[in-house]
């Protein structure tokens, strides 16, 4: 039954994948006009906080996308041990993701023209700010109730290995002194 947290979890991961993919490649074309000085370009536009919200949203990208690979690996083993790579991974990319969701708020909020790419990387990062605290809520409900999902006190974790030392098996009989 612990296949319900598992369940709802996976579709959200690929969608998070899909957004930081997304985020990745927004993010480049715009630092890239950025960078040539194209700000004046009607497709682009910006502001002052307009460079520290690219750097910000590039790097939550590339960190949300690698984070994701922990998390498949998490999703297909759904057990404890697996569990704190794909929460440590996928907590430093909220980290960054929500670093780049307030430097978005700024750009929104100083205003100005803004082309439509820099506006769709803004609502990525505002959906995938929101959308990866959800991930990180459902691959941990674990610890709330076994139902959901592996808790940090699964009794049978580690089962494969026997409880008591099989002593010795065998081989060469001890040898006696003459």
């Amino acid at each position: 039954m612990a296949t319900m947290g598992r369940n709802t979890a996976a579709p959200l991961l690929f969608l998070n994948l899909v957004l930081y993919i997304l985020v990745v490649g927004f993010g480049s074309w715009c630092l890239n006009r950025f960078i040539n000085g194209q700000t004046n370009n009607p497709g682009f536009g910006g502001n002052g906080a307009t460079m520290f919200f690219l750097v910000f949203s590039i790097l939550a990208g590339v960190v949300g996308v690698v984070s994701k690979f922990s998390g498949g690996n998490h999703i297909r083993a759904w057990r404890n041990d697996s569990l704190a790579a794909a929460e440590s991974s996928s907590l430093v990319a909220w980290a960054i993701t929500a670093l780049a969701f307030g430097l978005a708020c700024k750009e929104i909020n100083i205003g100005g023209h803004r082309g439509w790419r820099l506006r769709v990387l803004e609502g990525l990062i505002i959906i995938l700010a929101f959308t990866q605290l959800l991930y990180l809520f459902l691959i941990h409900a674990g610890v709330f109730s076994s139902r959901y999902g592996p808790g940090y006190r699964d009794p049978d974790y580690g089962s494969g290995a026997p409880a008591v030392d099989p002593g010795h098996k065998g081989g060469v009989a001890a040898a006696t002194r003459v």
